[in-house]
């Protein structure tokens, strides 16, 4: 292995796109010019962010020099970039939330909570024994920056709140919170 593959690393960029065509296309040439490998790309044009943008996130392999020339690139392009960096997530935790999930779009209900939280859903499982228009319950699987904890889970009792779910949450180490 050279010295060059050896500082190779995996790096999370989380982006924020205007809705017009070609701006995904825009935000990726920086990354290609710079030499980054694209790993993954999650980019879910249904969602909008709190500024009225696209949220993408993107998953790439480069070296520090060409990780920093791309987020330099990004910045010059005028490509909004929210978070950087090679760790996103290091802490997980797992809720149930209860109520009429289905009733009060739990897609969006995923949204809300990642969007207002440095916060990814890892897994969701959805229970409706008696059908979608019954109360139903999801198991979620949180991934959020360490620290973060309190203040993904205030995040969830808002959005819990303001749909009228109930919230079972983890029993936590005081110095998790």
């Amino acid at each position: 292995m050279t010295d060059i593959q050896s500082e190779i690393q995996a790096h999370t960029i989380r982006l924020e796109l205007v809705d017009e065509p070609g701006e995904l296309l825009r935000a990726l040439e920086p990354i290609a010019e710079n030499g980054g490998n694209l790993l993954s790309i999650y980019h879910e044009r249904g969602n909008i962010t709190p500024r009225g943008h696209i949220p993408v996130e993107v998953d790439l392999e480069a070296t520090s020099e060409r990780y920093n020339a791309i987020i330099d690139a990004l910045r010059n392009a005028g490509i909004k970039v929210v978070q950087a960096g090679t760790e996103r997530y290091s802490t997980s935790v797992t809720i149930i939330l209860s109520g009429h999930l289905v009733d009060t779009d739990l897609s969006d209900t995923l949204t809300q909570i990642r969007n207002e939280s440095n916060t990814s859903v890892t897994e969701l499982s959805l229970s409706a024994p008696k059908g979608t228009k019954d109360t139903s319950s999801a198991r979620l699987q949180l991934a959020t920056a360490s620290g973060e904890i309190e203040e993904t889970m205030q995040v969830v009792r808002a959005v819990a709140a303001e749909k009228e779910l109930r919230v079972i949450e983890p029993l936590l180490p005081d110095r998790e919170m």
